[in-house]
C-alpha cells in the first residue's frame, strides 16, 4: 500500500498537481508536551489538524479536526504561526500533490479523559522536545514545532 509523504525542502520533491491545500494544526501542550498523532497513512508524528473546507473559517476548522481527530473540545485558540515556505509539500496516496500553506494555532482544550485516537491514526501522545527528536516526525511539522519549542523562527514560518 503507498503511504503519504512529507517533503520540506528537499530538492527531490514532487511537484505539486492540484491547488495549494490550506490547512490548520492545533499545538496542544500538557506540562511542556505536546498533542502528536502518529498517522496511519504514513506511520509518522505530526499535529492534530487537517484541511480547511472552502467555506469554512480557520478556527472552525481547527475545533472540528481537533475534535475529529483527538476527541477534545477546543476552548480557546490563538494563531501561532503560518507556515508557507513553497517546499512545504505532501504526497498522498491518491496520487495527489499539494503545496501546504499551514496555519498553527496553541489551543487549550477541555478535559483531557476524553483523549482518543480517529481511524486516521495509530495513536496519539504527549511527547516532549526530547522525544520528538527521537520519532519520526513528519517533515512539515519539523519547524513548526522547533518553533513552538525553541520560540525562534525557523525560515518559511511566519508570526501572526
Amino acid at each position: 500500500m503507498a503511504t503519504a509523504r512529507f517533503f520540506y525542502k528537499d530538492p527531490d520533491a514532487p511537484s505539486p498537481n492540484r491547488p495549494i491545500g490550506v490547512g490548520v494544526l492545533a499545538l496542544i501542550d500538557s506540562a511542556g508536551a505536546l498533542l502528536m498523532d502518529r498517522r496511519s497513512d504514513c506511520g509518522g508524528w505530526g499535529l492534530p489538524g487537517g484541511a480547511v473546507a472552502p467555506d469554512e473559517a480557520l478556527e472552525a476548522a481547527l475545533l472540528r479536526e481537533v475534535h475529529e481527530e483527538t476527541g477534545l473540545a477546543v476552548t480557546d485558540c490563538e494563531l501561532f504561526c503560518i507556515s508557507a515556505h513553497p517546499s512545504r509539500i505532501a504526497r498522498y496516496p491518491d496520487g495527489n500533490v499539494v503545496r501546504l500553506l499551514t496555519f498553527a494555532f496553541a489551543a487549550r482544550v477541555e478535559n483531557l479523559d476524553v483523549l482518543r485516537a480517529s481511524e486516521e491514526s495509530e495513536g496519539l501522545a504527549f511527547l516532549r522536545r526530547e522525544e520528538l527528536r527521537r520519532v519520526d516526525v513528519i517533515e512539515t511539522a519539523r519547524p513548526i514545532i522547533e518553533r513552538y519549542f525553541s520560540q525562534e523562527i525557523p525560515q518559511g514560518v511566519l508570526l501572526r
